[in-house]
């Protein structure tokens, strides 16, 4: 049986809820928050993938701070999207942080007062794109919080040619957040290559692509009024036509 993304959603809130994994606040409504982040975060840093890196890309949740502060602990520039993707990306260069700021660097607060706004157009090249989940499977596809906003940054970042086919993407989780089961699957969808928890690694075979484009037609009005990057581009791609 396929279960839709919400029942998925609803059973590893719940499931992490009743393991006591979940740190503050909660589980419920969000990218969760979990015991072993770092360690996950930890085990990431050993991937050929991230040695590999210059600029990784890493949402703003809290269970990938852990992340973010290692990336600038290895010399690496990170990409982070604000918060719904309101203001724009944010560029952390840890050449211009002070290395006992790094913490408070990884920090959303911190992010903005340390980091650089930056338009897509003046992204530099992504190595590497970490994504916070809710729920994954063996297949590597991943359920969200439902906002959609991991999906609208790949598509913009890739719309400015700053990410491709060949760009990793990768997210960490506890254990407990990985699922057996299928589930529906929009053209939008981000497919993961690789899933990274406390304990282990999970090399996906994806089955799909990554997403080529904006589908604009399947974005609610009300998501485009609320993010000015898709605003402009929405107007540039109609003044194009």
């Amino acid at each position: 049986m396929v279960k839709t993304k919400q029942e998925l959603r609803q059973e590893v809130w719940r499931r992490m809820e009743e393991l006591h994994v979940a740190r503050f606040p909660g589980a419920f409504g969000r990218i969760p928050n979990f015991k072993g982040a770092e360690k996950a975060a930890l085990k990431l840093t050993q991937l050929d993938e991230w040695r590999r890196s210059s600029v990784v890309k890493v949402n703003p949740d809290s269970p990938q701070a852990p992340v973010r502060r290692l990336a600038l602990l290895n010399n690496i520039i990170v990409i982070m999207p604000t918060p719904r993707l309101r203001e724009g990306f944010l560029l952390l260069d840890p050449g211009r942080i002070d290395r006992k700021d790094y913490g408070f660097a990884s920090t959303i607060k911190g992010a903005f007062s340390l980091g650089r706004r930056i338009k897509p157009a003046e992204l530099p090249n992504v190595d590497l794109v970490v994504v916070g989940s809710v729920a994954v499977n063996e297949q590597g596809e991943r359920v969200g919080k439902g906002g959609g906003y991991s999906e609208i940054e790949w598509a913009v970042a890739r719309e400015f040619g700053k990410v491709g086919e060949d760009t990793p993407v990768v997210t960490t989780v506890h254990d407990a957040q990985l699922v057996k089961e299928f589930f529906e699957v929009a053209p939008y969808d981000l497919p993961l290559d690789c899933v990274v928890t406390p304990s282990m690694e999970l090399r996906v075979r994806r089955t799909r692509e990554k997403p080529r484009i904006i589908y604009w037609d399947l974005i609610q009005p009300e998501k485009i009024r609320e993010i000015p990057i898709l605003q402009e581009m929405l107007k540039n791609e109609k003044l194009n036509k």
